[in-house]
């Protein structure tokens, strides 16, 4: 016996691992909408195909104990007596839940579950209803199968059974029924025909092109000098088709006696002319070579898969290329800024000038391609939350529907799996806290189901994903009380706190609401990863809540994590930037407009009181300052964070440009105030503030008249280490 090697086997396992999530999500999907509309046979017909996949790659990968399971639970699912079952619903749940954990032990080379409960409940499908013998004669008298209509031939199609006759072949009737567990019977009837066309000649099928009856069934006419136990023997194809009939058919040479034949051929006239009946007014067409589209569109040929799987490394490196190229375009509009200033009248700028031009279009497109591949919809992540949903409500005994919009909102891959854990314990969070129980809801006056809002889409350069419920809201008053209570902050703190400083302090870590320890809540764990998780992918997370109401959190991502677009600027001579599309508004104060509002500096734009972070060291900080020092002008870079806004004070503008994002280690960069690092045209290095942290540094600081000292010091430290490397020839 021929035994894979261990490269093909380790591709199969590979492969398997990647499709097995997808039948597995499929299943969970597929046993929701069973407990939705129980006893639906199509349902279980579906679940019984997806089981059937499932164990065959399980088999064709190696393994072999999750293929004997599936092969038991889809052999039960075939009887009658599991479509009526009441449990069905709850045993393909614990399906998906076994093959889950069965392959993430086969991933991770660990002990599998045992598979005896679900043996157990799949033995119980196998029993027949107890519902006395009326019951069960009425199940043996099953509705006779649909037979399809007598075909009618046109007259082109008798004339090619008369000369095929003429030339010495015999003329077969073949009917051919689909399987229905195959899930592609366009497909299916493609390859009786081939089958058949190696056997002879297809005269005629039915239905024909164009046509938008089903295709489960169908009939044709086969020339060939074959007998009917090889044509039937042909078609007989596993797991295709599911009963095949061939009967030859008596066909007079000449055309006068074809045409009575066909005349005088009813359907009872079986043994001599089954199947054919005559219809003059019928438009004559030739046979196609491939099946019609069941939406009656023109016949196509085959589809070919050009669907490429390509590891998400692959296209980490082009999008390093692609950064690299950004990088060189930069270097080269720089040279030929120097150049236009040394050669002024030099006939050669304009040609370099339509170079780089030209070169810049096409770098973009590239840019937007590679990104693009990148790109996946939500839904990916969407589709594993109606499960856990169902999964969380039942074990907290409430009644909770989830409404999913923005599926198709593209992101990166990177980012989606990034977010998977913040969005699992958001949802978690507003099933087991935030919505109540149905009885508490009627109380109130509200619907004993209760509503979970997941969306996402799109708004300028960033993508918005938001978790919102209809539940009890967040107790601002108890937030504050318990947060005093575990030292979080001091109680003179507190009462300094708007609403929003009191929401976001669920985000501290070890914080918690519930007076008790469950599964779902009490542990202190959760809401701190949220934004710790958020902080690192280049994101922000926001709570808005009205108390009886519901609550709902923002989670705002930029589109992509490798290239942005920046607003640079200088602080005490040090160049920095910071994501333009975080920048609201730009504006320009003096030093004197500045105020002092509980030692906190403020600044009055419009009718707005703004408070301000010096990112330098403030004047008067190391001592005196003079006249003109205290009157000169400021830049203001006024930066939202949700529904907050807060002034940056810089020093100078230095423009917009496009960044790659180059990650910097702990031992380049040893604060989190920077994100990143980013190399210009003209090779100088720039550093990336991370707003996040800048802001939530600026909140939890004790407020003194002056603030920003510790910031300055902190991006100088930052800014001298970068210097320090590039110098000695370290790359960020």
């Amino acid at each position: 016996m021929s035994q894979f090697s261990d490269d093909r086997g380790a591709e199969l396992r590979e492969l398997f691992f990647e499709t097995s999530q997808e039948l597995l999500q499929s299943l969970n999907e597929e046993a929701l909408q069973l407990e939705k509309h129980p006893a639906d046979s199509e349902i279980v017909r579906t679940i019984r195909r997806t089981v059937h996949t499932l164990k065959g790659d399980a088999a064709a990968a190696g393994f072999r104990e999750l293929s004997e399971v599936a092969h038991e639970l889809e052999d039960a699912l075939a009887l009658e007596a599991a479509e009526s079952h009441a449990s069905l619903a709850e045993i393909a749940f614990q399906a998906a839940d076994l093959f889950g954990n069965m392959v993430t032990a086969y991933r991770s080379q660990s002990k599998l579950p045992s598979g005896a409960a679900l043996r157990k409940l799949v033995k119980e499908l196998t029993k027949a209803p107890k519902a006395g013998k009326s019951t069960s004669k009425s199940a043996k008298k099953k509705p006779p199968a649909a037979v399809p209509p007598p075909a009618v031939w046109t007259e082109y199609e008798r004339l090619e059974m008369q000369r095929a006759t003429g030339q010495g072949k015999r003329i077969f009737h073949v009917q051919v029924k689909i399987d229905p567990l195959c899930a592609m019977p366009i497909a299916a009837r493609q390859l009786v025909l081939k089958a058949l066309g190696d056997m002879g000649q297809v005269l005629a099928c039915r239905p024909e092109a164009g046509s938008t009856e089903v295709t489960k069934q169908f009939q044709l006419v086969v020339a060939s000098d074959k007998s009917s136990e090889q044509l039937t023997a042909k078609c007989k194809i596993p797991t295709i088709v599911a009963h095949v009939a061939v009967e030859p058919i008596e066909v007079e040479p000449t055309h006068a006696a074809s045409t009575s034949a066909a005349a005088a051929a009813t359907p009872e006239d079986s043994n001599s002319y089954p199947g054919l009946a005559t219809d003059s007014h019928q438009h004559v067409e030739p046979l196609p070579e491939a099946a019609s589209h069941e939406d009656g569109s023109k016949p196509a040929p085959a589809p070919v898969d050009n669907i490429l799987r390509v590891d998400a490394d692959r296209i980490d490196t082009v999008l390093n290329l692609v950064g690299e190229l950004i990088i060189g375009k930069s270097m080269l509009q720089q040279a030929l800024n120097d150049f236009a200033k040394l050669h002024p009248k030099d006939v050669m700028r304009g040609r370099f000038a339509d170079a780089m031009a030209f070169q810049a279009r096409v770098l973009g497109d590239l840019q937007r391609s590679v990104m693009k591949v990148r790109m996946v919809p939500v839904e990916q992540l969407f589709r594993r939350f109606p499960r856990m949903v169902r999964d969380v409500a039942k074990q907290s005994g409430k009644e909770v529907q989830l409404v999913l919009s923005g599926q198709d909102t593209d992101l990166d891959k990177g980012l989606l799996d990034g977010i998977a854990e913040p969005l699992t314990h958001l949802v978690r969070n507003a099933v087991g806290h935030g919505i109540e129980s149905a009885e508490e809801r009627i109380r109130q006056g509200k619907p004993g189901t209760g509503t979970l809002r997941l969306g996402a889409y799109h708004q300028g350069n960033q993508v918005i994903v938001e978790v919102s419920d209809d539940g009890r809201g967040i107790d601002a008053q108890k937030v504050k009380a318990r947060a005093v209570e575990r030292g979080l902050v001091t109680a003179e703190e507190s009462r300094r706190l708007d609403e929003t400083d009191i929401l976001n302090l669920i985000f501290r870590p070890g914080f918690s609401t519930a007076d008790e320890i469950t599964e779902l809540s009490g542990r202190g764990v959760g809401l701190d990863v949220v934004q710790s998780v958020l902080q690192r992918l280049k994101g922000t997370v926001h709570v808005e809540s009205r108390p009886g109401h519901g609550t709902s959190f923002r989670l705002q991502l930029p589109l992509t994590l490798a290239i942005i677009k920046a607003l640079l600027f200088r602080v005490e001579q040090r160049l920095y930037a910071v994501p333009l599309n975080s920048v609201a508004e730009i504006s320009r104060a003096h030093r004197y407009e500045l105020h002092q509002v509980d030692n906190r500096q403020v600044l009055q734009l419009r009718n707005q009181v703004l408070p301000v972070i010096w990112l330098g060291r403030p004047p008067g900080a190391s001592g005196a300052e003079s006249e003109d020092h205290q009157g000169g002008k400021i830049f203001v870079l006024v930066i939202h964070m949700g529904e907050r806004k807060f002034g940056l004070l810089v020093d100078s503008l230095e423009g917009e440009e496009e960044l790659v994002i180059k990650a910097l280690d702990d031992h380049t960069v040893e604060t989190d105030l920077v994100s990143g690092a980013s190399i210009l045209g003209d090779g100088r290095v720039v550093l990336i503030l991370n707003l996040v942290a800048i802001v939530e540094r600026f909140s939890k600081s004790r407020p003194s008249a002056d603030s920003g000292p510790e910031m300055g010091m902190l991006l100088s430290h930052a800014d001298r280490m970068m210097a320090a490397k590039q110098a000695a020839g370290v790359q960020p």
